[in-house]
Order: structure tokens, then C-alpha cells, then sequence
């Protein structure tokens, strides 16, 4: 595809995502996603048969398959004994990536809307090092994308291609349509009948209910979630008064021409914005929901990387 030259910060870049392929191989995802129910997995798999992994060799159980006892050691010792081994099974990933109106925001360095695409897009490549199925979920201003998982570059490429049309068609007139709501994704993520699959939610959680919250609660009974906050420190606290701000929401402005507005409006704006992070964050431990949270300082590749185990 003929891209056009954009700043990296604002919109995110075909070529950069794909070339975030160079540094999929220094984080794994699978070790901190494990969940205490039986799912299915190349990685993890507790179905036992005759398959490609040996697992163990242990005594002789009533009900065992005597196809697997080990000759062998069963004569050595004189008491049967069989081998175990763990079947190898291909695992189903899905990266829900937000596009919507409110992730075309930063005060530091990157959008939360690249940071979602970059992060999405490194643990793709992950993913199909591991030889294992990627799906997505993108969540653009105008509709839910839904692209069933596959295990090939040839597709992953075709979907970074429509990840960064979402990502460029964003500014500061973006609106979304009430189809794109936080609910109606969560809503879509139950009607897809999802099993032993790894959902992975990268978004700035805007308008996230509880209810949505025990949805994925819900999803997680069958499946891994896990959710990562892309944040901004604007979001719950004003740079100091070293000039006159002007704040609008598109319709109004007020001018925080001194101190005494510019005090209020903090205080206002820290107390909304950090009670609803913390809310989400404490809501979804409790809900036994891995959390990750990045920011848009421009490191959160490492961010990402170091909180899920991996290394520089």
C-alpha cells in the first residue's frame, strides 16, 4: 500500500507496524494469561493423550491405557507404570483494538489511538511466532470490525491495512455512532460463543460500565481476558497555570484565565477522572481480571513488554 507521510505520533504507520514484527520475540504472552480453568492450548493443554509432548511417567492408575505403559520400566521395577504426555492444540487469540473518537488524544507524546494499534499489532506477530490463530475485534468510529482468526502473515498484514485506515480516518471532528459503544463491543464479544480463546482488550476502557465488566467476567468462565488501560496523565490532573487555558467539549469553552478557575477545574477534573480509573482498575481485580495499564509518554512498548514478564 502507498503510504503517506504522517507523523508517527498523531497516526500510526503501516510500515512501522510491521516492522514491530523485529520485536515480537522478546515477550511471550502465554505464561501470565493462564487461567484456573481447563483450557485448551498448544501451551498449556491439559487433554492427555497420545499426543507430541511427553509429560510424565508415573505408576499404573485403574482406567489407564494400557497401549501407554512403558515396558521397559514396568519390567525393571517390577510394578507397571505408564507414560503421559500432553496433546498439542492450536489457541485462538483475539486483539480488540479501540478506534473510537475519545483514544485521538494525548498531552505527552503518542495518541492512545497508536499506542492501541502498536500494541495490537506487536502482539500479532507474537502470536503467529507461536504459530497460533489471531483474530481481531477493531473498534472504529463508525463499526465494529470483526475478522475471525487466522494463522497466516498474508492476513495479518491485510488487517493491519484496515487498522491503520481506522487509526488515519481519526481527528479532531471524530464523532462515534452509538454502535461503537463500549456495551455493544462487549455485546458482540458474547454473541461470537467464544471458547478457550485469549481475549485481549486494548482500549482506554471510555465508557465502561460495570455490567460490561461482568460481561468479560462472564467470557473469562470459557476464556483468558485481558484488559490494558492505555492512559494519559492529562486525563486526571491539569499541567501547572503557566499560561491561560481555554477547555471546550466541541459546543462550550470556558477560559481558565486565573488561578482560582484554573484550582477548580483541577480539582474537578482529578477527582472525576482518577475515581473512575481507580474504580475500573479495582473493579476488574475483583473480578479476577488481569490488568495492564500503559500511557502515551511514547515508551509503552517497553511498558507493555516489562508487565507481562519480557525483557528489553
Amino acid at each position: 500500500m502507498t503510504e503517506k507521510s504522517t507523523d508517527a505520533r498523531i497516526h500510526c504507520e503501516y510500515s512501522k507496524l510491521v516492522k514491530l514484527q523485529s520485536q515480537a520475540g522478546f515477550f511471550s504472552l502465554l505464561p501470565n494469561l493462564k487461567s484456573g480453568t481447563a483450557l485448551s492450548g498448544r501451551h498449556a493443554s491439559v487433554f492427555r493423550g497420545r499426543g507430541l509432548n511427553f509429560e510424565e511417567l508415573r505408576h499404573y492408575q485403574l482406567g489407564d491405557d494400557i497401549r501407554n505403559l512403558d515396558w521397559k520400566v514396568t519390567m525393571r521395577t517390577g510394578k507397571p507404570h505408564v507414560r503421559s504426555y500432553t496433546e498439542e492444540k492450536d489457541r485462538n487469540f483475539i486483539i480488540c483494538v479501540d478506534q473510537r473518537s475519545s483514544m485521538f488524544f494525548s498531552s505527552v507524546d503518542t495518541m492512545k489511538s497508536v499506542v492501541a494499534a502498536e500494541l495490537a499489532a506487536l502482539t500479532a506477530w507474537r502470536i503467529l511466532q507461536d504459530s497460533d490463530r489471531v483474530g481481531f475485534v477493531i473498534n472504529a468510529t463508525e463499526k465494529l470490525h470483526w475478522l475471525t482468526p487466522k494463522r497466516s502473515q498474508g492476513d495479518l498484514l491485510h488487517r493491519l491495512q484496515l487498522l491503520v485506515s481506522s487509526n488515519q480516518s481519526l481527528n479532531v471532528t471524530s464523532t462515534d455512532v452509538d454502535s461503537v459503544s463500549f456495551t455493544q463491543f462487549v455485546t458482540l464479544l458474547g454473541r461470537l460463543k467464544l471458547k478457550e480463546a485469549t481475549i485481549i482488550i486494548l482500549s482506554d476502557w471510555s465508557g465502561a460500565t460495570p455490567d460490561d465488566v461482568t460481561h468479560l467476567k462472564h467470557l473469562q468462565k470459557h476464556n483468558d481476558v485481558l484488559g490494558v488501560l492505555i492512559s494519559d496523565p492529562f486525563e486526571s490532573t491539569f499541567p501547572s497555570l503557566s499560561n491561560e487555558w481555554v477547555v471546550g467539549d466541541g459546543d462550550f469553552q470556558i477560559n481558565l484565565n486565573d488561578a482560582k478557575k484554573f484550582d477548580l477545574a483541577n480539582k474537578g477534573l482529578a477527582e472525576h477522572q482518577s475515581l473512575k480509573k481507580e474504580q475500573l482498575i479495582q473493579l476488574m481485580a475483583a473480578k479476577g481480571l488481569p490488568t495492564i495499564e500503559v500511557d502515551t509518554s511514547g515508551s509503552h512498548i517497553e511498558q507493555f513488554k516489562r508487565a507481562i514478564g519480557g525483557r528489553r
